[in-house]
């Protein structure tokens, strides 16, 4: 369950190992899909060398959210991603098959 109660956690909360995220090992289907979302979104900002300052200018979402994000500390929503995927031209949604 996504909705409720489980929400009320991050997602790095449902790791086995917090401390290890985003690489720690994730049981929650949907915490793992944010985890995917996270390194994903760490990664393309290392390859084209954007601070997470720099990716907020760039992309039009908040510096704060794309820490939240990459940290694993919310569940962010569709606009986000999709805002982020679009200014980045990378998918961060993993496949289903990754799930």
């Amino acid at each position: 369950m996504v909705g409720g109660s489980a929400r009320s956690r991050a997602p790095r909360e449902c790791a086995r190992d917090p401390e290890a995220w985003p690489h720690a090992v994730v049981d929650d289907v949907a915490a793992a899909v944010v985890q995917t979302i996270a390194r994903r979104l760490a990664d393309a900002l290392h390859e084209r060398g954007l601070s997470r300052r720099g990716a907020a200018d760039l992309l039009g979402v908040n510096r704060q959210t794309i820490a939240d994000v990459i940290e694993g500390r919310c569940w962010p929503d569709v606009a986000t991603i999709a805002r982020l995927e679009t200014g980045l031209n990378t998918p961060l949604w993993p496949p289903l098959a990754r799930r």
